[in-house]
């Protein structure tokens, strides 16, 4: 059994990534899941200036230790503009000033979702690519397109991206388990 933390990258009270995460970790059985939400670590925005004179922030190392002390991440990033959102690159900024490879030895399962067809898959490419950057290792990745049309009270209703999620899932389960 393996300890899994889980979080989305919006920091959005109605995000969409954020209902996916719920659907998704809800599926994950047999290991323990823990969710938290990065609004509840609030950060400056990333300065130079603020690291050279009031250090590193406290919320920083919080996260850093809830990832230290799991095995694998599950994580929902959104897209603002074709772009991850400012919140969560600054999240990435922080942490990788405390330590490069904050994410070594982690294995991750990654999706993201847009209320487009694309579902927020320039963010997700460039979340995949970053993460590798800082040690992490991205086993599986899902972009859900459409959220609206294909997501409703908390449940995917799409029958061929319900199966497809189903498919990462088994995967991603099998990747943390070797």
């Amino acid at each position: 059994m393996k300890n899994i933390l889980a979080f989305a990258g919006s920091n959005s009270s109605v995000s969409i990534n954020q209902q996916l995460l719920e659907n998704i970790t809800g599926r994950i059985q047999g290991h323990n899941i823990e969710m938290i939400k990065l609004t509840d670590y609030p950060l400056p925005i990333y300065s130079r200036d603020i690291e050279v004179n009031e250090g590193i922030p406290e919320n920083v190392k919080k996260i850093k230790e809830l990832i230290d002390s799991h095995d694998a991440l599950v994580i929902a990033v959104n897209e603002h503009n074709g772009a991850s959102s400012a919140f969560f690159k600054n999240n990435i900024d922080w942490l990788s000033r405390l330590k490069r490879n904050f994410l070594e030895g982690k294995q991750i399962l990654l999706f993201s979702t847009s209320p487009g067809k694309r579902g927020a898959k320039s963010s997700l490419e460039y979340s995949r690519g970053i993460f590798v950057r800082f040690g992490g290792r991205v086993v599986e990745s899902f972009s859900f397109p459409s959220f609206r049309d294909n997501f409703q009270e908390g449940k995917v209703i799409n029958e061929v991206l319900d199966m497809g999620i189903d498919d990462v899932l088994t995967t991603f389960a099998h990747q943390i388990e070797i």
